[in-house]
């Protein structure tokens, strides 16, 4: 420093002395004076850099220029003290300029006195003869990293093969902090495994889940200032089974007779790990088979004896076909033929021209016996002929006079029968035996019920006495009943009296497995009835005049096992109702016939969120689309009419009904489900005592097949079910058990939480999906267990359980009824079983079946009673209002107290059907 203010006052002084010397007198000066070489502006050859206070830790700024008289540093535009700075100097050997270089320090406190909008910045200035350069500003800021993530990876269940994204977001920080992602603990390297890649969000996505990527996931985010980690995420990958191609046909089990064949296929392909699925359907099939008993060859007797010949030998034979062999049988072992001498001894051989002579005879005798079997015959045939024209009576000159008992032989008892077929009847035999019209057998059997008799003479009255009446239904058929019953109890009586003859031979008998409690049945006809399985929701009306006058038939209805019924959805379908069964199937309906399904589709959104439709499914077992809710054309066979909890459908075709739905975008769909829990009913004598949670849908059918099967295991419902709306949203159902008195019990749950997979909950094809948190009591004096259980969607909606039990208390059966849930009848049949007396019906249908200019038709009705949503189906019906009356009364099954539907009326201005209902209806 002292050097460089020692040059500076040199440069200055030589610069005044030569100001003040006097150069007038001109002979003393020079002709030219030497100039000196211009010095060039200083040229920054290292510049300050941009810096981070690291804790309390001061930074350094550095800078250096030349050529260079000077320089100084200027902080936020204030130049730092000049004792502040320390300078090196320094001489460039190839250019011979002068470097200098400068050092200051910046402390923390420094940085934190600035205030204002900008941040703390520092820039060299370097001077010298020809001017100032200015380097770039330097910014110096205070190093930090916060200690939470702003989102951390979550753990996950994918499928194999499935792209998976962790996201995570880093603690806020200066600089900016650096994301690594840890596999194990081991650093990935998106370089060294393709398969791993590292968004510029910090995301890491593995592009195809393998086995090998199931794994702890860790991700860390560092900067100069410190290291964090965030929680660690577990993925599993999971494989679910798939069937291995079926083995050959084994040998039949039986080595004569029926026996089985079967083959079999193993869930190998691939096996399930991880938690993935079992393979659907059974692991081996069965047929019946029949080997061909072996049957060994038999001898049949031995034939007689041939005559004796001319070598003084007889022979037999026998032959192997008593019974011959068969299906690999074995021969016959023995000789076929024998022969032995038939004269023992004493015969000697013919001489050669004696042979010819017997020959000779032979043949004559056998010329005499041929005349002789001709010439009895024709005697034979000749008397035969006489024996006939005795036995046959002219019949047409015996209607003429009159039967005439002198005229008639009977027939002979040798010969019963007629001998041509075209020979006529002899009337009289029948005329004192039976009186009634005959009827071929075969029309019986086959025709209307309307019969032609065969003839109308007069002398074949029926009797008064007797009625024939034949039922020809695709059910049954009979021949049956007393004049003095009526018509309609007559069939009904008739329907009891015959059993199912009809129906053995028409349909076979249905093979679906009819369990208690899942099913029911009765025999209806014309007047129509109700089917309905109690505490499920699921019912069938058969209204009047569906079933053809005359015909009956067993209807049944039944809901299908999961575990014994493909489902019907597929993809991103996820089943809404249970399966249904309403038969028989194929069956003739004169009009269609009201099927209600319990659904769990949350329907309270303003906008569509579900893509709802029907399913049936085929003889083969396949799944067919019936129609789709809000896309129906004139060609759909059904009407499917919506409501919150449940679902009517007009139909034609009886067979197995499912109702499936599928999220709508944008917005996700959700499901209605129903948390229910469960423990042991009796007291505990052990120290262990576990708690069930069931996740079910919300149907009053899924609800008791809870029930049953907790009370087959001894369980007991602690509290009502609680409701728990499901979003489509592909996050897991977590349960976790929480404030446990950790003095007197112990969880044996190793994790935090349980959860239930998305698609186990949403595809709805395992049933029923449930938890269970096992606990331990630290002595059997303890009794008393207070706990809260949390069950929640992740990033949904979720319920918490408080719980407070006696577990030495025997605890009383839940009622096997949801809330709201009813106990109908199981069937009804004719009128009993509606609502609305067939009087008013009728009258009903008269006024408001035809068009009207003013609208106030049936259609005025459908918008009334909210059943216009598709108007076409009823358009295309022979009675649209008689068709929404059946739509009413399934609705109504419950409720059905005509009120409803008389403020339809009344508000339609139809006043004179209003008088009916009063005066025949309960109203």
């Amino acid at each position: 420093m002292n050097d460089t203010n020692t040059l500076a006052r040199g440069s200055v002084l030589v610069y005044i002395l030569l100001i003040s010397t006097d150069y007038s007198d001109a002979e003393v000066l020079p002709d030219s004076l030497p100039s000196a070489p211009a010095e060039p502006l200083p040229e920054f050859l290292l510049e300050p850099e941009d810096a981070f206070i690291v804790k309390n830790r001061p930074v350094q700024l550095r800078c250096r220029a030349s050529p260079a008289t000077q320089i100084y540093f200027k902080c936020n535009g204030e130049w730092v003290n000049q004792n502040d700075h320390v300078t090196r100097e320094s001489l460039d050997q190839g250019t011979g300029l002068v470097v200098r270089e400068v050092d200051i320090s910046v402390s923390r406190t420094q940085v934190e006195e600035l205030f204002g909008l900008e941040d703390y910045w520092c820039q060299c200035v370097a001077w010298s003869s020809a001017g100032t350069t200015k380097s770039n500003r330097a910014y110096v800021r205070i190093a930090y990293l916060r200690k939470n993530f702003e989102q951390e990876p979550l753990g996950r269940e994918v499928q194999l093969e499935q792209e998976v994204l962790l996201q995570c977001r880093p603690p806020e920080g200066m600089p900016a902090a650096e994301v690594d992602w840890l596999k194990n603990e081991d650093v990935i390297d998106p370089s060294q495994d393709p398969n791993f890649l590292i968004t510029i969000d910090n995301d890491l996505i593995i592009k195809q889940a393998r086995l090998s990527d199931t794994a702890n996931y860790t991700c860390v985010a560092r900067n100069v200032v410190a290291k964090r980690r965030s929680s660690t995420a577990t993925l599993i990958v999971y494989v679910s089974g798939g069937w291995s191609s079926w083995t050959e046909w084994s040998e039949c089990n039986a080595q004569c007779g029926r026996g089985w064949q079967r083959r079999t296929r193993s869930c190998t392909n691939p096996t399930p790990l991880n938690g993935g699925a079992f393979c659907e359907g059974p692991p081996f099939q069965r047929v019946t088979c029949t080997t061909l008993c072996p049957v060994d060859g038999g001898w049949t007797e031995w034939a007689k004896w041939s005559a004796c010949g001319t070598e003084c030998t007889h022979w037999r034979s026998r032959e192997c076909q008593a019974p011959p062999p068969r299906n690999g049988g074995k021969h016959c072992s023995g000789n076929m033929m024998e022969s032995k001498n038939c004269t023992e001894g004493l015969c000697t051989p013919l001489a050669p021209g004696t042979s010819v002579a017997v020959y000779a005879g032979l043949v004559v005798a056998l010329l005499l016996c041929v005349i002789l079997a001709i010439c009895v015959g024709a005697l034979a045939y000749r008397r035969r002929r006489r024996h006939l024209h005795g036995d046959i009576t002219d019949s047409s000159s015996a209607l003429t006079t009159g039967f005439h008992p002198g005229n008639y032989k009977p027939p002979r008892q040798d010969n019963p029968h007629p001998l041509h077929p075209s020979a006529p009847p002899d009337l009289t035999a029948t005329a004192g035996h039976f009186r009634g019209p005959l009827y071929s057998l075969q029309q019986a059997v086959n025709d209307s019920p309307h019969k032609i008799p065969m003839t109308t003479s007069p002398l074949l009255d029926p009797l008064p006495s007797l009625k024939i009446k034949v039922y020809n239904s695709s059910t049954l058929s009979s021949l049956e009943l007393p004049v003095d019953i009526s018509s309609g109890d007559g069939e009904i009586l008739s329907l009891k009296s015959v059993g199912t003859v009809g129906r053995e031979r028409e349909y076979p008998s249905h093979t679906l497995s009819r369990e208690p409690g899942l099913s029911t049945s009765a025999t209806l006809g014309n007047l129509g009835g109700r089917l309905t399985i109690p505490n499920t929701g699921v019912s069938l009306l058969v209204p009047p005049g569906t079933i053809p006058q005359g015909k009956f038939y067993e209807m049944y209805l039944i809901i299908n096992k999961w575990d014994k019924t493909t489902l019907p959805s597929e993809g991103g379908q996820t089943v809404l109702s249970p399966v249904v069964s309403c038969g028989p199937s194929g069956m003739l309906l004169n009009r269609p016939v009201v099927l209600t399904l319990p659904h769990c589709a949350q329907l309270d959104t303003p906008t569509p969120d579900w893509t709802l439709t029907l399913k049936t499914q085929t003889h083969q077992g396949a799944w067919e689309e019936v129609l789709t809710v809000g896309e129906e054309t004139l060609s759909s066979p059904c009407y499917l009419q919506l409501e919150e909890e449940c679902c009517h459908v007009l139909m034609e075709q009886l067979g197995t009904y499912g109702l499936v739905g599928q999220s709508c975008p944008p917005q996700p769909a959700c499901k209605r489900l129903q948390l229910a829990l469960f423990a042991p009913r009796a007291p505990c004598l052990s120290l262990d005592y576990s708690l069930r949670i069931y996740c079910i849908h919300d149907t009053p059918h899924a609800f008791k097949e809870v029930l049953d099967l907790e009370r087959s295991l001894g369980g007991v419902l602690l509290e009502d079910p609680k409701p728990l709306v499901f979003k489509d949203s592909y996050h897991n159902l977590r349960l976790s058990i929480h404030d446990i008195p950790h003095t007197h019990w112990r969880s044996k749950l190793l994790a935090k939480y349980q959860e239930i997979p998305f698609y186990h909950i949403w595809s709805g094809c395992q049933r029923p999906l449930h938890c269970t948190f096992s606990l331990e009591r630290g002595s059997l004096a303890v009794s008393q267990l207070t706990c809260k259980i949390c069950v929640r969607q992740v990033e949904g909606e979720g319920q918490i359980f408080q719980l407070h039990t006696d577990i030495q208390e025997t605890l009383p059966p839940h009622s096997p009824l949801p809330s709201g849930g009813s106990c109908l009848p199981s069937s009804h049949v004719g009128p009993y079983a509606f609502r609305l007396p067939d009087s008013i019906r009728q009258k009903i249908c008269a006024s408001l079946d035809a068009p009207s200019a003013r609208g106030c038709d049936w259609r005025l009705l459908a918008h009334s009673l909210g059943f216009d949503r598709y108007l076409n189906y009823f358009a295309t019906k022979p009675s649209p209002t008689g068709v929404l009356l059946d739509l009413w009364e399934a609705c109504h099954q419950g409720d059905a107290d005509l009120v409803s539907l008389a403020t339809a009326l009344e508000e339609m201005g139809k006043s004179e059907v209003l008088v009916v209902m009063t005066t025949d209806g309960d109203c």
